[in-house]
């Protein structure tokens, strides 16, 4: 038998190397629980594997076979170890229904995941991912999660929830690898009116800016792409004591985004810190937080004398909202998308021309 340092360079149970023991210098098993003042049952025990080694027992067997006790409690915690690795790989090896609940090959394409050889390969990358020991703790957060998200989705959603989470924590380990300064709310507040004047910029100059500013008062800013099913424009929660406005740039054109981002920044200066706020195209209109954060993106975007002036005029040519949204600050397509949202210009207008489209850089 080999031994690297206080290691074995296989795997072998303590009950082997005791029968091993015994055999090779002649001592019944009789005889050495005897010697031990033990059992002739629990010594057999030890050599099934069905009994544990503790130190009391290493100390004995030490005595009496002249041997390091450190070598009996080295066995056993290896050869235990092993038994647990080894039922929680045939654990892995049965999962193969419960991995195909996730969009595997997408996750290996946005880098989520390695790509893995097997079954249980997979399902550890998975659970690696998230960061949880294993199914049955996943599935618990999963339910609890769910449970504080049913009370911010509308009735009419349609995503898929597995994608959900892999989007949220997705963002949640951007921001927790990302370092950022404490959270200022009067910075925050203080921030929203410089990144409002960057609704004219071009995108690459959005992402940049409005990421410092954020960051600069204690804010993470995250974009993250859609994964298939996800359906959701956005979310705020709170990782540690910063919060995290997450936009995934679902509608791609500015008055979605901008909105979106303004909804979201509502949230965190109006809702504290309890609860993950998300954003969906279609929501039913009845949460009393969202209508805030609504009112919040809305009115801090445009002030509410302003719009009532702008369409006490009835006029929305192309023309007029290019002249309203100068006098405003704001890109033009933010305009035509809160006309639209209000039903006085229709989806379809030739105006669509005024908003910027975003695309995801490939």
């Amino acid at each position: 038998m080999t031994y690297v340092g206080s290691q074995l360079d296989y795997i072998v149970s303590p009950g082997d190397v005791l029968d091993e023991t015994l055999e090779a210098q002649g001592i019944s098993k009789q005889d050495f629980a005897d010697r031990c003042g033990r059992s002739p049952k629990f010594v057999s025990e030890i050599i099934s594997g069905k009994a544990t080694l503790n130190e009391e027992t290493a100390i004995r067997f030490g005595h009496v076979l002249d041997m390091d006790p450190q070598l009996w409690i080295n066995l056993e915690k290896i050869y235990r170890l092993k038994l647990a690795q080894d039922q929680e790989l045939a654990v892995l090896n049965a999962s193969a229904d419960w991995i195909r609940t996730f969009p595997v090959s997408e996750m290996v394409k946005k880098g989520l995941l390695k790509k893995c050889h097997d079954v249980a390969e997979t399902a550890r990358s998975i659970l690696d991912f998230f960061g949880v020991a294993n199914i049955e703790a996943l599935e618990g957060i999963f339910e609890k999660r769910a449970e504080g998200l049913a009370f911010r989705r509308s009735p009419s959603f349609q995503g898929h929830p597995i994608s959900l989470m892999i989007w949220l924590r997705w963002g949640e380990r951007i921001a927790l690898s990302t370092p950022i300064a404490e959270y200022e709310e009067s910075k925050f507040r203080d921030g929203l009116k410089e990144i409002r004047c960057l609704t004219t910029s071009d995108a690459k100059i959005i992402q940049q800016r409005c990421g410092e500013i954020c960051a600069a008062a204690g804010v993470h800013l995250i974009f993250v792409p859609e994964l298939p099913g996800t359906r959701l424009s956005g979310a705020t929660r709170w990782v540690g004591d910063n919060p995290v406005i997450q936009l995934s740039l679902r509608h791609k054109s500015d008055d979605h985004l901008w909105f979106t981002f303004f909804h979201e920044a509502g949230h965190i200066l109006l809702h504290g810190k309890k609860g993950v706020f998300i954003d969906e195209s279609k929501n039913d209109g009845t949460d009393q937080k969202e209508i805030e954060a609504n009112e919040f993106a809305s009115n801090f975007l445009v002030p509410v004398h302003k719009w009532a002036e702008f369409l006490s005029c009835q006029s929305f040519t192309e023309t007029s909202v290019k002249q309203f949204a100068d006098s405003c600050g704001i890109a033009p397509g933010i305009v035509v998308g809160r006309l639209q949202h209000e039903r006085r210009l229709p989806f379809g207008t030739r105006l669509n021309k005024l908003k910027t489209r975003f695309e995801w850089a490939k």
